[in-house]
Order: structure tokens, then sequence, then C-alpha cells
């Protein structure tokens, strides 16, 4: 007896293996790559692929475009995994490729997997050879090339990104895989409602691997009803995916809520929360991108003077981001969110260039005083510029706003630790300046009285 009650068996292999791609016409959400006039397909069609690195996440089809390569091409067909392989590996392929050129013309294309995976002195092994064209190499990654396979390397092959599949690419390949009966699940007469179809495709972040693994772990575990047919409703969806369905609608009012939310957090000092927030829209597939601007965009608004360092932490975790990606990246992110939620909190600045740039739509005939402009002109009567580092600590009063803005203050410091000193500073300086003045008022009045 099978396990579908006189139906045909479906291999053993999972059904993402089983419905793999077998032409360049099947892979679906890769356009870039798969069109007509792209160089890839014009490369692919005449068997001229050159050595190349195919990046992106994975589940996005990089180690099936190698294998449709397979496929199609006349040359031999050799492939590494970086895991496994080493640098006696990497020879062997380059002896056994050179030694089919020379004796029959035919040349090699050596796929390796997991490329980043080879260390440094691993990559460079494969140097002269991809340099001579012993062997065309192919290699996928899911790291950053630019990061993961040294430079020497990159400058000999194309890099040809793989993108996340969008969710009607997912769609697309769902429903040919619950039609078709040799490969897919047409001998389950499977169905998958509409609110399940939309939490399967929207949590797995672009990667069909784990779309399609997962429906056919729903469809297996759906009984068949009196019609024979086995459908997957939502609850079927969640428990394949061991992931409940959340209310988050990265197009609407939820996306909104939830970022405002966390922005609220940070800025009300409540790290607890502030992390909650972070942790909900990973877990509902948001871009970490745009979370890392938000969390930047706080760091010099909230945050601001009080403790300037909060903006490079903040920029660090956005460069992580583009890094490492996730799920690592979640670590820097909640890094950044934690620092700026506790740190003291200030919006002078904020609130200076936002006084400043209303002045300058209001006042936007006002010129720069004459002593401040650049070059002199002939009929220039401008009063002579003060260099301050030509005066006692750097400092000499001087007017540098326009005119008519000459009692103009847009910065205002925050009570804060850094700021208070900032504020103290500049008390210092204006004390100093009038001292400076009543100084040269008394001078001048000595001078006439002589």
């Amino acid at each position: 007896m099978n396990l579908f009650d006189g139906t045909s068996p479906i291999e053993a292999a999972p059904l993402a293996a089983r419905m793999r791609p077998r032409t360049l016409d099947e892979v679906v959400g890769q356009s870039h790559l798969t069109g007509p006039d792209s160089i890839f397909r014009k490369a692919f069609d005449s068997d001229r692929l050159p050595s190349m690195i195919l990046h992106g996440p994975a589940g996005t089809g990089k180690s099936t475009l190698a294998r449709i390569v397979a496929g199609r091409t006349e040359r031999e067909f050799t492939e590494l995994s970086a895991v496994s392989a080493g640098v006696k590996d990497i020879r062997q392929v380059a002896k056994e490729s050179a030694d089919r050129l020379s004796m029959y013309n035919r040349q090699t294309i050596l796929f390796i997997d997991e490329i980043h995976r080879l260390n440094k002195s691993q990559q460079d092994q494969l140097l002269p050879h991809v340099e001579s064209g012993t062997f065309t190499l192919i290699g996928a990654t899911t790291e950053n090339p630019y990061f993961s396979v040294i430079s020497p390397l990159l400058s000999r092959c194309r890099l040809f990104p793989v993108e996340k599949l969008p969710e009607d690419a997912l769609q697309a390949l769902v429903a040919r895989s619950l039609e078709d009966s040799e490969r897919g699940l047409g001998v389950l007469h499977a169905q998958i409602d509409a609110p399940a179809l939309e939490h399967l495709v929207s949590s797995v972040n672009g990667d069909a691997r784990a779309c399609l693994n997962a429906l056919e772990l729903a469809a297996l575990t759906v009984p068949p009803g009196a019609d024979g047919v086995r459908r997957v409703g939502l609850a079927d969806a969640e428990q394949a995916l061991q992931r409940p369905v959340l209310k988050y609608d990265r197009a609407g009012d939820e996306h909104y809520d939830t970022i405002s939310a966390f922005i609220k957090s940070m800025r009300g000092s409540d790290p607890d929360a502030a992390i909650y927030w972070l942790a909900k829209m990973l877990e509902a597939g948001e871009d970490p991108r745009f979370i890392a601007r938000r969390v930047v965009i706080q760091a010099a608004e909230d945050v601001g003077l009080a403790d300037p360092t909060a903006l490079r932490v903040a920029m660090a975790a956005a460069d992580a981001v583009e890094y490492v990606g996730l799920p690592e990246a979640q670590i820097p992110l909640a890094m950044a969110t934690i620092h700026v939620a506790v740190a003291p909190k200030s919006n002078s600045a904020y609130l200076a260039i936002a006084r400043a740039r209303e002045d300058v739509r209001k006042e936007s005939s006002a010129g720069v005083p004459g002593h401040l402009a650049g070059a002199k002109r002939p009929d220039d009567r401008r009063d002579q510029y003060l260099y301050p580092h030509d005066y006692p600590g750097g400092w000499v009063p001087q007017d540098y706003l326009p005119p008519e803005l000459a009692e103009r203050t847009y910065y205002e410091p925050k009570n804060n630790p850094r700021e208070a000193k900032i504020a103290a500073y500049l008390t210092q300086l204006k004390q100093g300046g009038r001292d400076q003045a009543e100084d040269a008022a008394r001078d001048d009045g000595s001078a006439e009285g002589e």
C-alpha cells in the first residue's frame, strides 16, 4: 500500500527538488537573466557563458540556473561543493579539464556551490585556471561576493544577481506544482485556499524552496474530502510553515501603525517595547533596510547631540544589514534599537534646521555679509574678516548671520549632560564677547578724553 491509496507514488525527493525548472523558460522571477534581451540568455543560447558568480538569497534559483546550464551545454560539466572541496579537489579538476581540452578539444564548466566557503588559498587555486580558460567557473553564493570572494577572482568573473522571488512568482510556482501530476502534487488533487496561499507566499521571504516544501507538507497532511480533494486551509499553511499569521500588511495600515509604535517606543526610551515592535516587523518579513533607515533617522532626530554616538551605531547597523543580511543582521538592528531607546534625548538639531529653513524661505533675499563673502570684487567695501585663530582661545566676536537675521537663535541646547556643557561653552563665548566689547568701548572713551 502506498502513501496515496493507489495513486502513482511520488518520488522521495522533496517537491522543490522535483519541480526544479529544467529550462530557462520555466524559471520565474529572474527576467533580468532569462529575458530574451539579457546578456545571460544570449550567452546561454550560444553556449558562450563566461566565468561568473551567481549571488542572491537562498531558494531563489542559483543552483537551478547552473543545472540548466549543465543540461544545455556541449561542455563537460563538473560540480564541487565548497563545504567539502579542498585544494586537492580543485587541482584534480584543473588537471582533468586541461587533459580534456588538449586531447579532445572539449571545454569544461566547473560549478562550485557555496563558493564563499572556500578560504583565500582555495580561491587562489582557481585563479590561473579561470584566467587561462582551463575551465569556466560558475560559483553560487548567498553572501555579498564583494566581501566573500577575493578581488582577483571577482575581476575574472561576471557577477549576476539572482533576486528574491516576488510573491506573484511564488504563486505561479504553487499553481504549477498543484497542477503537475508528473513531478508535482497533481495526483493528490490538492487545492489551496486564497488566505492560505497569501500566508504561504508572504512568509517565506522570496524562498521558493521553503514555499514548495511547506506546500507539500500541508498537502500531504490534509486528508481528502468526500470528493477526493485535499483542501489546504490557512491553519494547515500555518502548521506547515510553523509560523502563525501575523496581523501585518506591509502595504496597509498595520505597516504604518507598527513602524509608528517602533519609532515612538525609541523616542519614549522604552527598549523593551522598541525591541518587541522590531521583532514583529522582522517576523512579518519587513524589509530590514526600511527598519535600518528608521533607526538612523531616530538617532539623528530624537537623540541628536545628546549622544552623537547613537548615529554612528545606527549607521553601523545599516551597513551590517547590507553586509551580512538576515537573519544575522537582526542582532546589529537590535543593538542600534536599544542604543537609540536608552540614549538621552534631544531634538535640538532637528529644531535648529527646521527653524533655519523656515527663515530661509521667508528671508530669501538675505545676502552673505561682505566680510564673509568669497573672492573680493572691485567695488568691495566690506568689513575685514577676523580670523578666529589669530585671537586668544580661537574665538573673536563677529557677525556671521545676515544683518536682518542677526538676533535669530536656531540652536538651543537641551537639558542633558552633553548639551549642558555646550550651553555653558556658548554662554562663555558670548560673555567673553561682551567683555571684549566693553573693553573696546572703555578704550575709545579714554582716547576721546585724551
